[in-house]
Parts: C-alpha cells; sequence; structure tokens
C-alpha cells in the first residue's frame, strides 16, 4: 500500500490470496456481462456474491423506506450512544447491478471499523432509471440524514458520502451537487476505487482490459446502461473528473488498485483535488482489483478486503 498520489503502478503481480481468487473464477464458467441482459446479470450477481451465513454483528439494522419515492435504505448502528457519526454509502455495480443485500457484509464491517452508523441507500437502478435519476437517489437520501437527524441520532458535524465503484462516482457527484445546491454540509468523501471518467483511454484501461473481475468491455456496457446519450457522460455529476472546479469539496479518502480498469482515474481525480486545495489520503493498494470491498464472505475472504476496511475505518 501507498499514500503517493502520482504512484499508482500496479504491483508485478496480485496478492497470492487474489491470484488463487482469480484463478477459482477463471476455472468455472462465467458468462460476460455484454452477453448478459441487465436482469439476468442481476441474477448472476446475486449467486457470485453469497450473503454470509453468520454475519458480522452490528447493534442494530434497521430497514426503512424514505420520500415519496418510496427509496429503500438500510441503517447499521453500531454498539455505542448516539448522536452517531454517519456515513451514507452508495453500492456499486455499474449502476445498473447490486443491492443493499448484497453489500451487507461490507456495511457491517465498515460500521464496526469505523464505528459509525452506516446508511446504505438502495437507489434505482439502470437502465430502466438512467442518469441521472440514481444519482438523484442518491442525493435525496443524503438530505433526508440530515432532515431526519434528531430521530436518527445523526451527528451532523460529522456525516461523510461514500461508495465504491459506480457508488463512489455518485458519492463524488453528490458532494459537488451539495457545494453547488448549497445543500448537505459532509464531513468527508470516501472514494473507493471511484468511476470518475465517461473515458476508456488510460495505461489502466489498456493494462487491465480483461482477467481482473472488472474488464473494459463490462465498464462499456454499465455506462451504455446508465447514460441517455453520450453527451450526459461530459457532465461532472456522471464524469466527477470533467468538473472545472473541485474547490471546496470535502476531505477526501480515494482508495485505487493496482489491477484495475479504472485505477487511473481514480488517481487522476485524487489530484486533481489535491490540486484544487482539498485535503486527500490516497490509498493505493499495488497488488489488488477491483471488487475487493466486497470479498469478506467465505469463501472468498480476502486479507485485502479487511485492510481497505480498516483503512476507511480509521480515516472516518
Amino acid at each position: 500500500m501507498t499514500n503517493n498520489l502520482h504512484n499508482v503502478a500496479a504491483a508485478e503481480e496480485p496478492h497470492p490470496e487474489i491470484t488463487g481468487f482469480l484463478q477459482q473464477m477463471g476455472a468455472a464458467p462465467i458468462p460476460t456481462l455484454s452477453s448478459l441482459s441487465p436482469e439476468g446479470a442481476r441474477q448472476f450477481s446475486t449467486q457470485m456474491f453469497p450473503t454470509a451465513d453468520d454475519p458480522e454483528p452490528v447493534e442494530e439494522v434497521m430497514e426503512l423506506s424514505i420520500t415519496d419515492e418510496g427509496i429503500p435504505i438500510r441503517v447499521y448502528v453500531p454498539a455505542e450512544e448516539g448522536p452517531y457519526p454517519t456515513l451514507v454509502y452508495l453500492h456499486g455495480g455499474g449502476w445498473v447491478i447490486g443491492d443493499t443485500a448484497m453489500y451487507d457484509a461490507t456495511c457491517r464491517a465498515i460500521t464496526n471499523a469505523a464505528n459509525c452508523m452506516v446508511v446504505s441507500v438502495d437507489y434505482r437502478l439502470a437502465p430502466e432509471h438512467k442518469f441521472p435519476i440514481p444519482l438523484e437517489d442518491c442525493y435525496t437520501a443524503a438530505e433526508w440524514v440530515f432532515d431526519t437527524a434528531e430521530m436518527m441520532q445523526v451527528d451532523t458535524d460529522n456525516v461523510a458520502i461514500g461508495g465504491d465503484s459506480a457508488g463512489g462516482n455518485m458519492a463524488a457527484a453528490v458532494a459537488q451537487m451539495a457545494r453547488d445546491r448549497d445543500g448537505p454540509s459532509f464531513a468527508r468523501q470516501v472514494l473507493i476505487y471511484p468511476v470518475t471518467d465517461h473515458e476508456f483511454d488510460t495505461p489502466s484501461y489498456e493494462e487491465n482490459a480483461e482477467g481482473y473481475l472488472l474488464t473494459k468491455a463490462d465498464m462499456e456496457w454499465f455506462w451504455d446502461h446508465y447514460l441517455r446519450d453520450d453527451i450526459d457522460g461530459q457532465h461532472s455529476y456522471a464524469s466527477p473528473l470533467k468538473a472545472q472546479d473541485l474547490q471546496e469539496l470535502p476531505p477526501t479518502t480515494i482508495v485505487t488498485c493496482g489491477f484495475d480498469p479504472l485505477r487511473d482515474e481514480g488517481a487522476a481525480y485524487a489530484g486533481q483535488l489535491e490540486a484544487a486545495g482539498v485535503d486527500v489520503n490516497h490509498i493505493h493498494y499495488e497488488d489488488a482489483i477491483h471488487g475487493i470491498a466486497q470479498l469478506l464472505v467465505e469463501p472468498m475472504a480476502l486479507t485485502r478486503a479487511r485492510d481497505l476496511i480498516n483503512d476507511v475505518g480509521e480515516d472516518l
């Protein structure tokens, strides 16, 4: 692991546990996302990421529904007295797949590592709901956390917005939206291997186009389902890296992985934030792959996954 904003190369080979995981995945016939319908991809992903038979304990888990649209959220309460430092968590899955159940282990682990309340948002998915609808759901959920702070025992001076992959993309966008709209004031943004740019031309896209769980073809498939047209991809709320102004954004944790197509755009966003005067902690795992934040449940419980959760928890 390094914290150098510009040192984002890959190691000579992935971590031994990750190599074993990739070999295990490669031994099974796995369909490409582009060969599946969105619904087929969702069904496949629920089989690929099992839920724990004996989940990591937290003090309490609440299932709620917010707003007239009925956006489901899952709230994880730590074993402490409130008011609670709080993380609004936006799950990954390329805007097309994933839900709060699939990210249950991740959110439980963050709750305990950071000793904070985690509000996991079940935003509406593309392509049924294209940009900016999923993003607006996430922004609405963030507003709800502040609006219900007294009832939910939220420490409004210590609310973070975060997520992984497409969730990291929307967390970055929500932070920009909150600044632009004079909305919620976040103490931190936590962007775990985020999508930051609707481009596919970085060295990491070339080096890691296939073979490391997330492929370049997968990302093209995800973007095609999320955006209404290519013009949307030029908007800073879809491509946070394209923002003209990154000043006055919250202190930021960015995690990147060496064997990830999104490595370079995550590092670029860290660099641009730092250039804009934002306090950035860029954590780079040169031997890791995209998606490790989910790999916490046996038989796929990886040391690197727990390292990531602990690093994020420390920053929070």
